[in-house]
C-alpha cells in the first residue's frame, strides 16, 4: 500500500507564483500546509535547511517513515517552471 504524501508550501504574500500555486491547490481540493515565511525567521531557516536558499514558492513533499517520523521525499522551488512535476507528484500520492 502506497503512503500518502504530505505537502508543505512555503510562500510569501507578495509572490505571484505563490498565489497561483495556492489557487491551483485549493481549486483542486489538494490538502497542503501553507507556511508563510514573511517575517518568520524560523520558517526561513527551515526552508534554507531544505533547499539552501530562500526562494519561494517551495514545495516540500513528505511521507511518514519508520515509527511515524516524517521524511522529506523531494522538493521543488518555483511553481510555473515545475508545474508538471508538482502535478505528477500530487497525482501519484
Amino acid at each position: 500500500m502506497k503512503e500518502k504524501l504530505e505537502l508543505e508550501l512555503y510562500t510569501r504574500p507578495t509572490c505571484s507564483d505563490c498565489q497561483d500555486a495556492k489557487k491551483y491547490l485549493s481549486s483542486n481540493n489538494i490538502n497542503y500546509v501553507n507556511k508563510d515565511v514573511a517575517g518568520n525567521r524560523s520558517l526561513e531557516k527551515d526552508m534554507k535547511k531544505i533547499t539552501g536558499n530562500r526562494i519561494v514558492p517551495m514545495f516540500a513533499f513528505y511521507k511518514k517513515g519508520l515509527l511515524g517520523k516524517r521524511k522529506l521525499v523531494t522538493h521543488f522551488i518555483g511553481y510555473e517552471n515545475n508545474k508538471k512535476e508538482i502535478i505528477n507528484m500530487l497525482k501519484n500520492d
